[in-house]
């Protein structure tokens, strides 16, 4: 199968404590570029989730949005600096022996000296954090994996139907051909006959003339190597995958093949339908910029 290069998935994971909110939309870029947009205290994640992300995703422009919300009340813990307690024991007791008075100090008026004991932030559990945070990003990937899935199903049935169209001015093309050496030499012929009026035609000399006309338009190669490329992107597109770069390189071979086509035609017809396949052709390549 192939993917679309647009496409969007969302993840929303609640507990008693957290809700973390997964966004990701995606459309069309040369390669992949992961743009993430999280709260400070998730940058410590980044690494992992870029590569968790680059399991599901091989190109495109892809915004990524983490919202979080903390249900819990405000986390603080209680912390005691011991060195400066002791320190403060140690002056107290230098005081008592300095001044000749009693040391009269205890736990609870050591624990009101300045700095002894302080409130302080607690620190989040960040492996409970990142098993959240994990589970939202695979769900949110997945679904932006399977909206990719889908509208590449919709890309390629409309790839197919254009390559059949192509083959279809390809055979017209190949079948006209001879038709125009052919009506070329009559008309040769008949000017030839205009101008000499009795006189023997030299056969020889018509044959040269149409020899070289038909060298100067025949498209055998390039009909060939047209049918080939077109048999090489349905070969593509049923195989699937990452094939959008290939795609692209032939779809240019293609526009090649067609642009001698054109330059090569002697007939209404045949231009009309080089035309045709150029406009067709670049409708293809509009197409493959979607195809990651």
């Amino acid at each position: 199968m192939i993917r679309s290069m647009t496409g969007f998935g969302r993840c929303e994971k609640v507990t008693d404590q957290y809700k973390i909110t997964v966004e990701m939309k995606a459309v069309n870029h040369r390669y992949l570029d992961l743009s993430i947009k999280m709260p400070k205290k998730f940058n410590y994640f980044e690494s992992a989730i870029r590569s968790m992300l680059k399991n599901y995703i091989q190109r495109g422009k892809v915004d990524i949005f983490i919202n979080y919300e903390d249900y819990t009340e405000e986390k603080l813990c209680l912390k005691y600096n011991e060195s400066l307690a002791a320190e403060y024991v140690q002056y107290f007791e230098k005081m008592s022996k300095e001044f000749s008075i009693e040391n009269d100090v205890t736990s609870t008026v050591l624990a009101r000296m300045p700095e002894v004991l302080t409130m302080a932030q607690a620190e989040d559990d960040e492996e409970a954090i990142w098993k959240i945070l994990s589970e939202a990003m695979e769900a949110a990937a997945q679904q932006f994996v399977d909206s990719r899935t889908v509208e590449g199903e919709n890309l390629r049935q409309d790839l197919l139907g254009k390559l059949d169209y192509m083959t279809e001015l390809v055979k017209y093309v190949e079948q006209r051909s001879p038709e125009v050496v052919t009506a070329y030499r009559a008309k040769l012929e008949e000017k030839v006959k205009e101008l000499l009026g009795s006189t023997a035609i030299d056969e020889s000399r018509i044959a040269t003339e149409v020899t070289i006309f038909a060298d100067k338009v025949c498209v055998d190669e390039e009909t060939v190597r047209l049918k080939s490329h077109i048999e090489h992107t349905r070969s593509e597109l049923r195989t699937g995958g990452t094939v959008g770069r290939k795609l692209d390189f032939i779809a240019q071979e293609m526009n090649r093949e067609a642009n001698t086509i054109l330059s090569k035609a002697n007939d209404l017809d045949i231009s009309d339908r080089a035309i045709a396949l150029k406009t067709e052709i670049e409708k293809i390549r509009e197409q493959i910029q979607n195809i990651e």
